[in-house]
């Protein structure tokens, strides 16, 4: 149904930039029920502002699989489950862009936990993930990892799906349709 997805990269631009890491989990009923994670050798050398917000250094991913190598198994891992993301756009984007080069498209439907934010939580002047998890009383033990941040996204997820289903917004379709309208919680 769901599955939450979280990138760590080299940069900003997908065109420019290579990932470094890759975590995502599988939401069913309101629970994790399986993980994905992998750090990526990205084939270019990190630069040391990426180190220090992520911790992760060109030793660390040195031996670690190519994109290339890792796609296969985390779009087998992913399946047809709606892509979930804080900041969609950029971790999709990412994932899209390397797909692409391999002659393969990502088409899952996707949904932003951030956009969700700005329906549900209006009243907060900022929606990144440290705010939300802030807010939401959720600890993200290891923010800027990808796997830390995917279980931040995910619990945070699980609560605004929680608000959702109070307003009678259940099934994945009516979710999605809430993510991409203007209305407000």
């Amino acid at each position: 149904m769901y599955t939450v997805v979280d990138i760590e990269t080299t940069g900003l631009s997908k065109s420019c930039h290579q990932i470094t890491e890759i975590a995502a989990v599988k939401i069913r009923r309101g629970s994790i029920v399986k993980r994905y994670e992998t750090l990526v050798n990205p084939q270019v050398h990190i630069p040391s502002f990426i180190t220090r917000l992520t911790g992760i250094n060109n030793e660390l991913v040195k031996k670690a699989p190519t994109i290339n190598q890792v796609l296969p198994s985390f779009v087998n891992f992913l399946g047809k489950d709606v892509f979930v993301a804080h900041n969609a756009a950029f971790d999709f984007g990412f994932l899209a862009h390397n797909l692409r080069r391999q002659g393969k498209e990502l088409d899952n439907p996707r949904l932003c936990t951030r956009k969700m934010a700005h329906r549900l939580f209006p009243e907060l002047p900022r929606k990144r993930l440290g705010d939300l998890c802030s807010h939401l009383q959720i600890k993200n033990v290891q923010a800027h990892r990808a796997t830390g941040d995917v279980q931040a996204t995910a619990a945070v997820f699980n609560l605004m799906l929680g608000i959702l289903q109070e307003k009678g917004i259940s099934d994945v379709p009516d979710v999605l349709k809430f993510e991409r309208s203007k209305r407000r919680i």
